[in-house]
């Protein structure tokens, strides 16, 4: 039996002992306890990050790459809202993901205090479970309960609020620490195996629409041997949590951004098999275009959601279709051509590719360019890609704050377009201060690429004044090495792919943060 002196050490304790020892943290007055706590037990590591929106983008890198939940501590309503988009990202990932939320102590709250939110009420939308600690007793089960859910299936985001009279009250003694018993992965039922494997056999052309965990290298490698045995497709969505893809790697090319593409790479597909992945819908409605993306009639079997076994049900539809004696080739080297001259849509992916290192993490917001990176990327040594699962722009930099501290022996890559990152900048000055192993590829067009291509999809192809006050982001220029280096990163800038791909490999050769402002050419 174990006594803790406050509700605070109780929670620190019950993280420890259900694994889950880091904390990304921005804290305000309401969580000096659980700070204090903290400090007190030093294998519990603490990374601050200057903005809410880096701490929950960061827990989501960390959570992507090692499949367990870090911590988050977030200063009460605000702060919480603050973070918000990151939480969208995470959640659309199915990233494990323990928020903990500061509040006004309990008896303080009828007095309406300036930070008193409905804290409950912004979390819902961007959490799979939330709930408020109940007494200073009751920490121990209910962090044990927000885990449990965290860890549940493939992964939710889960948020405790944390009342400050919870936190600094006495729980006393505690007979045995709660312990955190998320549910299993779950089981596809024999008779859905038999009927995915009879509409494969059946199929004009079938396509398994793969998502999740069954993105990782076995499970796809199940996956072709699948297709070739039955003559299907394999894809992947749109957006994915974790790719693991390069030389020698199974990896499926994934659903086109652009309305018209995607129909036109799912036309020929009249049975599309689901197995951790959504039915495929365009990402934003377009006059005279379809919301689903699929053939006209095809038939839609979800077979597998994310919280299921996606490499049991891989297997099962393996041994259902005899993919087992189906001869699988290892994927094709194409040698890539030589990367020359300024960078745009062409040079740029190959520049990148022709320099990324062995194992290493790539996280994509190259937002504009993402399309051009990923026909590239398959060509680059085996890694992992992480992408932007929500659509909630500015996630790159703390992605990979993430990454690098969940793997600490892996080079990390961020590929980022330049209005995005300065939605979350400042994780440059955690990255330094945590001596982390990033390289951060800024696309400087100075504008939103994205959103010029989009206007001219609506017919509006010459933007004039109002237009370009909302999309350009010159007058002035970001100065990208400056800033970089005014936050602790080294930096330099470079124009052409010869110099990018250099500058990578220098970059790589020494530890701690690197930027490079890549200067695209006019008109990209």
């Amino acid at each position: 039996m174990a006594d803790h002196a406050r509700g605070a050490d109780l929670l620190v304790s019950s993280l420890l002992f259900n694994g889950v020892d880091t904390c990304f943290a921005n804290p305000g007055t309401s969580e000096m306890h659980f700070v204090a706590a903290l400090d007190e037990r030093p294998e519990m590591r603490c990374v601050l990050g200057l903005f809410e929106g880096v701490v929950t983008g960061a827990a989501d890198g960390y959570g992507r790459m090692t499949d367990r939940p870090a911590a988050t501590l977030l200063h009460t309503g605000p702060g919480l809202a603050n973070g918000l988009a990151n939480l969208h990202n995470a959640r659309r990932a199915h990233t494990p993901l323990l928020n903990i939320v500061g509040d006004h102590a309990s008896t303080h709250l009828p007095f309406d205090a300036p930070l008193t939110t409905d804290i409950e009420g912004l979390a819902r939308p961007m959490s799979d479970w939330v709930g408020r600690v109940g007494s200073a007793a009751s920490v121990g089960t209910d962090t044990a309960t927000a885990l449990t859910q965290a860890l549940s299936g493939a992964g939710r985001v889960s948020t405790l609020v944390l009342p400050a009279d919870a936190a600094w009250g006495s729980p006393g003694a505690v007979a045995e620490m709660p312990l955190a018993t998320p549910a299993p992965a779950t089981q596809v039922s024999p008779d859905a195996i038999e009927e995915a494997a009879r509409l494969l056999r059946s199929a004009r052309r079938g396509l398994l629409l793969l998502g999740g965990k069954a993105l990782r290298q076995v499970p796809l490698e199940i996956a072709q041997r699948i297709a070739v045995a039955t003559g299907a497709g394999v894809m992947c969505e749109q957006t994915n949590a974790r790719c693991e893809q390069g030389q020698g790697r199974h990896a499926p090319p994934r659903i086109p951004y652009m309305v018209d593409a995607a129909v036109a790479a799912l036309a020929e597909f009249d049975v599309v098999i689901l197995i951790g992945a959504r039915a495929p819908v365009a990402f934003f409605q377009f006059p005279d275009l379809p919301n689903m993306v699929t053939a006209s009639g095809a038939r839609i079997l979800p077979l597998a959601d994310c919280d299921s076994d996606l490499p049991a049900t891989l297997q099962a539809l393996s041994d259902a279709t005899g993919a087992a004696k189906a001869t699988l080739h290892a994927p094709t080297r194409t040698p890539l051509p030589r990367a020359e001259g300024p960078l745009d849509f062409g040079t740029l992916p190959v520049a990148i590719v022709q320099a990324m290192p062995e194992n290493a993490i790539l996280c994509d917001e190259a937002i504009s360019y993402s399309h051009a990176l990923g026909q590239v990327a398959k060509h680059a040594p085996p890694h992992d890609l992480l992408q932007l699962t929500g659509g909630a722009i500015g996630i790159g930099p703390s992605l990979a704050v993430g990454a690098a501290i969940a793997c600490p022996d892996r080079p990390v890559l961020n590929v980022q377009a330049d209005g995005s990152a300065l939605y979350t900048i400042q994780a440059l000055w955690t990255q330094s201060r945590e001596r982390l192993n990033v390289v951060t590829v800024i696309l400087s067009n100075r504008k939103y690429q994205s959103l010029y291509s989009e206007l001219a999809r609506m017919g509006h192809h010459s933007p004039g004044k109002n237009a370009r006050a909302m999309l350009d982001l010159s007058d002035p220029n970001v100065d990208w090495t400056g800033l970089a280096r005014g936050l602790g990163v080294k930096a330099t800038r470079v124009a052409t792919a010869e110099d990018l791909s250099r500058a990578i490999r220098d970059a790589f050769l020494e530890m701690g943060p690197h930027l490079i402002e890549a200067q695209m050419a006019d008109g990209t």
